[in-house]
């Protein structure tokens, strides 16, 4: 089973999203699911990001990285991603 990580970047550090790892980004969030195939748990970690308040609140130089890894390989250190209610946009 896979669990998304996303990982949010500078682009004053890290222009290339490649270079974009767990070392230098600025947030780094664990969502609290597991998934089957890398990409369900790639569309199902953009979403859930797009879905909380720290998604909304991306600055002009944030950049978002989504990565895919196996559940053994996760340190329990890093933080789930809780969704807060955000109101829609009109």
């Amino acid at each position: 089973m896979l669990t998304a990580l996303v990982l949010i970047c500078s682009a004053v550090v890290t222009p290339d999203l490649r270079d974009c790892t767990r070392d230098n980004a600025t947030a780094l969030m664990r969502v609290p699911a597991e998934f089957g195939s890398p990409a369900t748990c790639f569309m199902h970690g953009q979403a859930y990001l797009a879905q909380t308040s720290i998604g909304e609140e991306l600055g002009e130089d944030d950049r978002v990285k989504v990565i895919c890894v196996r559940n053994e390989a996760i340190d329990a250190s890093i933080p789930v991603l809780t969704v807060k209610a955000v109101p829609p946009r009109l």
